[in-house]
């Protein structure tokens, strides 16, 4: 279990980080079409289409990372009471009843609707530029197999907990603005003692 939950974890953070730099594209755009609208009065007719690319493609394929660094929202208020023990049991239930059923739905029905959109060599309806758009369709069905590799290792996750009693260590945790905010000032009253 342990050797899968690596391999899925290194698959969902370097996913995670490759498409954080449609940020940066995705900024690019936006300085070139204001530069373009605003200094030269000639906006462009692709730039909306771009920005709603690169914006699909940094939501689809961040959901696997955000998992792997348990950077998720998630309703903790009572969760985070119970032993890891408990936690880990509710979890494995809810990823069964709720995650998987979605994620496989999202890679299966993502594959179709991505191979009729290659198929037809479909175009934006919605935007004068009628720029291609099938291929960024084809993120749909990937992010849904990212899902499912990353779910899989949750439970893999969960099951080594219950048996243990502890959480396995993960490669990059998302750390709480609480928890920041907490540390920051312990370290400045330790400053201020000495």
């Amino acid at each position: 279990m342990k050797p899968f939950i690596q391999f899925a974890d290194t698959l969902s953070t370097s996913m995670g980080k490759a498409f954080s730099w449609c940020i940066v594209v995705l900024m690019g755009g936006t300085v070139y079409e204001v530069v373009m609208a605003y200094v030269f009065n000639s906006p462009t007719l692709w730039n909306f289409d771009f920005s709603m690319q690169m914006y699909g493609a940094i939501l689809m394929m961040s959901g696997a990372y955000c998992l792997a660094t348990e950077s998720h929202v998630r309703g903790d208020v009572i969760y985070r009471l119970f032993s890891q023990r408990t936690q880990a049991w509710i979890d494995l239930v809810l990823y069964f009843i709720f995650f998987f059923p979605g994620v496989i739905a999202l890679a299966f029905y993502g594959y179709e609707y991505a191979a009729l959109a290659w198929k037809i060599k479909e175009t934006s309806w919605s935007s004068p530029a009628q720029i291609q758009i099938y291929m960024v369709k084809s993120m749909i069905p990937a992010a849904g197999v990212l899902l499912i590799i990353q779910g899989i290792s949750e439970v893999f996750r969960s099951i080594i907990c219950i048996q243990t009693g502890q959480w396995p260590a993960r490669m990059v945790v998302a750390e709480e603005t609480e928890q920041v905010l907490m540390r920051t000032a312990q370290e400045e009253d330790k400053k201020n003692v000495i």
